[in-house]
C-alpha cells in the first residue's frame, strides 16, 4: 500500500522526507557512498597526479614546465572547477540531480584523457581546465544527492567520511605515479602521459555504478513528481526491509511545487535570509581551499626543490600523507553527530592552523628531513581533512531543497576561487625564491586564515547533527 500524498490547490503534503531519514542503513545506501562518493577518489587521484608528475613536467622535453607554471596548470584546474560547479550547479538544481551526474562524469572522462595528448603548456592547461570543470560539477551534484538520499542521524559522518575518500584517490595517484615515472619501467615523458589515463578508466567503472542511484525523492516532490518520489521511497525500503505502514505516524512535510526558483529568490536567500550562515559557509570555504591547495599542490615541489628528492619517488611521501587526510574524517567523523556541528568545526579548524604553524616553524628552521616533514604533515591534515569536509558538510545542509545544488556551487566557487587558484599560483611564487622563510610566510597565512574560520564556526555555526534537512532549513516552497 502506497502513503498517501494529499493535495489541496497545489499544496503537496507527503511523508517522503521522514521516511528516507527513518531507514536503517541499507545495501543501498552502501551502493550510494561508493557509486556517488569515488567523485572525491577521482578528484584526489587527479590532483595528486597533477601534483606527482611535475618534476616529469619540469624534465619534459616537451613541455619543460616551470614552477611558476606548474602552480599555473594547479591553478587553471581549479579555476575550471570553480566555473563548472557554478554552471553545472545551476542545471543541477533545474534538471535533477541524476541527469547532472552522469554528464560530468562524462566531461571528466574526456578531458582528463585528453590531457595525455598535450603538446605544449597551452594545450595542457586547456585540458586540465575542462577536467576541473567536470570535476567542479561533480561536488554539487553528488553533494546535493548524497545529503538528501542519507538518513539524518549519520549525515555528518557520511558526509565527512566520502568527502575524505579524495585520499583513497591520492594514494592510487601515488602509487600509479611510483610505477609510471620509474625510468627502470617506463620513459618518464610517456610515463607521465599514461597517467592521466587511470582517471579515465576509474570514470568509466562509475558510470557502470550509478546505474542503480535515483533521482533524489526530495527534488522530486519539489517538482510535485510525488508519483516518481513516492516508487523510488517504496523501492530504497522495500530494498532496506523497512515496510510503510499507513499507521506510524512520521512529520509531514507541506509544499507548493514549482520546476524552478528564480535566481533572485536564492541571492535573496542567501544574503537577506540567511546571510549569517552564508558568512559562515565563506569562511569555512576560502580558509580551507587555500590551506589545501596552497600546501598540497606544491607540495612535490618542496620535496624536490628543498630536499631533492628525484620526481619519481614523490609517490612514497604521498602516500603516509594520504593515510593522514583519510583516517581524521573517519575516525572524527562520528563526533560530528554526536559532540556535534559547532564545536567540531571549530576544534578541527583551530587544531589545523595551530599545527601548520608549528609545522612551518620546523621547517623553516631546516629541522626536519623529508620523511619527518611528511609525518609533521600526515599529524595536520588528521584533522585538517575533517576540517575541509565539514565546510561541504555545512553548505550542503543549511540551505533549501531548491536551491542546495546551486549554494554548494556558489560557496565552492568563492572560497576556491579565492583560495584554491591564489594558494598553488602564490606558492608557486614562494618556491621559486628558494627561501624557506618565504614559503614559512605562506604558511603562516594559511593558519590565520584557518583559525580566523574556527573562530566564525565557533560563534556562528548552525547546529544542525542529527536533524532532516526540512528542520535545518525550512523549503522555500514551504506551506504553513
Amino acid at each position: 500500500m502506497a502513503a498517501p500524498d494529499l493535495t489541496t490547490r497545489g499544496v503537496i503534503t507527503t511523508d517522503i522526507p521522514a521516511r528516507l531519514d527513518r531507514l536503517p542503513w541499507s545495501r543501498f545506501h552502501t551502493l550510494v557512498v561508493v557509486a556517488l562518493g569515488v567523485t572525491w577518489i577521482l578528484d584526489g587521484l587527479e590532483v595528486t597526479l597533477a601534483g606527482s608528475v611535475s618534476g616529469a613536467l619540469k624534465e619534459s622535453p616537451a613541455l619543460r614546465f616551470t614552477n611558476t607554471e606548474i602552480g599555473m596548470a594547479g591553478a587553471a584546474y581549479i579555476a575550471g572547477a570553480v566555473l563548472g560547479a557554478l554552471f553545472f550547479g545551476w542545471l543541477t538544481d533545474r534538471l535533477g540531480r541524476k541527469k547532472l551526474f552522469t554528464i560530468t562524469v562524462l566531461v571528466y572522462l574526456a578531458a582528463t584523457a585528453a590531457t595525455a595528448f598535450s603538446w605544449n603548456f597551452w594545450s595542457f592547461i586547456a585540458f586540465r581546465f575542462l577536467t576541473g570543470m567536470g570535476i567542479g560539477g561533480e561536488y554539487t551534484a553528488i553533494n546535493s544527492t548524497i545529503q538528501e538520499l542519507v538518513p539524518a542521524r549519520v549525515r555528518g559522518w557520511v558526509d565527512l567520511v566520502i568527502n575524505g575518500s579524495f585520499w583513497i584517490g591520492a594514494a592510487f595517484g601515488a602509487v600509479g605515479a611510483i610505477v609510471l615515472l620509474n625510468p627502470a619501467v617506463i620513459d618518464p615523458e610517456i610515463g607521465w602521459r599514461l597517467a592521466f589515463f587511470i582517471g579515465s578508466g576509474l570514470g568509466l567503472i562509475i558510470l557502470f555504478l550509478r546505474r542503480w542511484i535515483p533521482e533524489s525523492p526530495r527534488w522530486l516532490i519539489g517538482q510535485g513528481r510525488t508519483e516518481e518520489a513516492e516508487a523510488i521511497v517504496a523501492s530504497i525500503e522495500a530494498r532496506s526491509g523497512v515496510a510503510w505502514n499507513s499507521d506510524e505516524k512520521l512529520p509531514l512535510t507541506r509544499l507548493r511545487p514549482r520546476a524552478v526558483t528564480p535566481l533572485r529568490e536564492v541571492f535573496k536567500v542567501l544574503f537577506v535570509v540567511h546571510r549569517q550562515r552564508a558568512l559562515v559557509g565563506l569562511a569555512l570555504m576560502v580558509s580551507q581551499a587555500f590551506f589545501y591547495n596552497a600546501i598540497f599542490f606544491t607540495y612535490a615541489l618542496i620535496l624536490t626543490d628543498f630536499y631533492k628528492v628525484p620526481s619519481q619517488a614523490i609517490g612514497w611521501f604521498i602516500l603516509p600523507f594520504a593515510a593522514g587526510n583519510f583516517l581524521g574524517p573517519l575516525i572524527l567523523g562520528r563526533l560530528f553527530d554526536t559532540v556535534g556541528r559547532r564545536t567540531m568545526i571549530a576544534a578541527t579548524y583551530a587544531l589545523s592552523g595551530l599545527l601548520l604553524t608549528g609545522t612551518g616553524y620546523l621547517f623553516w628552521r631546516d629541522v626536519l628531513t623529508a620523511q619527518q616533514l611528511t609525518l609533521c604533515w600526515s599529524v595536520v591534515f588528521f584533522f585538517a581533512s575533517a576540517a575541509a569536509s565539514s565546510a561541504y558538510l555545512t553548505v550542503a545542509e543549511t540551505f533549501p531543497v531548491e536551491m542546495r545544488a546551486m549554494a554548494i556551487a556558489a560557496f565552492y566557487a568563492v572560497g576556491t576561487g579565492a583560495g584554491g587558484v591564489a594558494g598553488p599560483w602564490l606558492f608557486g611564487i614562494l618556491i621559486d625564491t628558494g627561501s624557506r622563510g618565504s614559503v614559512f610566510l605562506g604558511y603562516l597565512f594559511g593558519a590565520a586564515l584557518m583559525l580566523a574560520a574556527a573562530v566564525i564556526a565557533a560563534l556562528y555555526a548552525v547546529k544542525a547533527e542529527r536533524k532532516p534537512l526540512e528542520s535545518v532549513a525550512r523549503p522555500m516552497n514551504a506551506v504553513d
